[in-house]
């Protein structure tokens, strides 16, 4: 992608329009380029015979009942900053399990997000919940290297692929046993999501190129997704008021961590979130 990003086949080649976006899915590139000089695929395909068992991460959100939580171990971002200086993130995934999560999502990427791989690893395997890696995901790689690391499933965000490379690393995700949750912005990227045979859908309400956040985004894109689809809400969910309203318009399931992993108290933050007592 030379440091662009791609929608709908198109690019936005402008240097001096350079976005967040941009420059992370260039970064990306030549991580994932230093990685398979350490790494080659071949031997992490070879990993893949001692990986964890995959838990259902789709099933885990489709269930009936109270929308679902995906709640996100997640240390720093471009537009916050550090969130947590005491980061411990096994510690959190625990607290997350033992609350009420129904997955738990774990930031690999580590320039913009100071996460690593070496996180979800260790979190896999100390807790029961099914696991997402969230990255900038750009190359099959990837894949692997969640997979081998014990990823149930993974982002893909259609706003950094185009429609090759979003149905190829959707059907690769599959191949390898995991879910893939196709996250998008821009709504004119739904036709090709739902395109690439996506069931797990992810409405960031987070502009990627600008990071500004608008709650309602999710709720206009609710009509247009199948009701076969897990539709899932992204970004700037912060109170009950907020999940109790993303509920009641439909939504399935919603993705948190700025507002959590911030709280001294994390085990408190979700039961104020969800609405739960400490005796539920």
């Amino acid at each position: 992608m030379g440091g662009t990003t791609k929608s709908r086949g198109g690019s936005y080649n402008d240097p001096m329009a350079a976005t967040i976006l941009d420059k992370i899915v260039a970064e990306k590139r030549r991580e994932i380029d230093a990685a398979q000089q350490r790494v080659p695929a071949s031997e992490l395909q070879a990993q893949l015979a001692d990986a964890p068992p995959v838990r259902d991460f789709f099933a885990a959100l489709a269930a009936p009942g109270p929308i679902r939580l995906i709640a996100e171990v997640k240390k720093a971002s471009p537009s916050a900053g550090l969130i947590r200086a005491d980061f411990d993130p096994v510690a959190i995934a625990r607290t997350y399990q033992a609350h009420g999560a129904a997955c738990v999502s774990v930031l690999t990427d580590e320039p913009f997000f100071q996460g690593r791989l070496e996180y979800l690893t260790a979190i896999r395997a100390a807790i029961e919940l099914p696991v997402l890696r969230k990255d900038f995901i750009l190359d099959r790689y990837q894949l692997l290297e969640a997979r081998a690391a014990g990823a149930d499933a993974v982002l893909l965000i259609a706003e950094c692929l185009d429609d090759c490379q979003l149905r190829g690393l959707h059907n690769d995700c599959v191949e390898l046993g995991m879910a893939p949750l196709v996250e998008l912005y821009d709504p004119a990227n739904l036709p090709r999501v739902l395109e690439a045979g996506a069931q797990l859908v992810g409405v960031n309400n987070r502009n990627l190129h600008t990071f500004e956040v608008d709650l309602q985004h999710v709720v206009r894109l609710r009509e247009q997704v199948p009701a076969e689809c897990v539709l899932v809400g992204e970004s700037g969910i912060r109170t009950h008021d907020d999940v109790s309203m993303l509920a009641a318009a439909g939504i399935d399931a919603i993705l948190v961590g700025e507002s959590l992993t911030r709280e001294p108290d994390i085990g408190a933050a979700v039961d104020r979130l969800l609405g739960r007592s400490r005796a539920d």
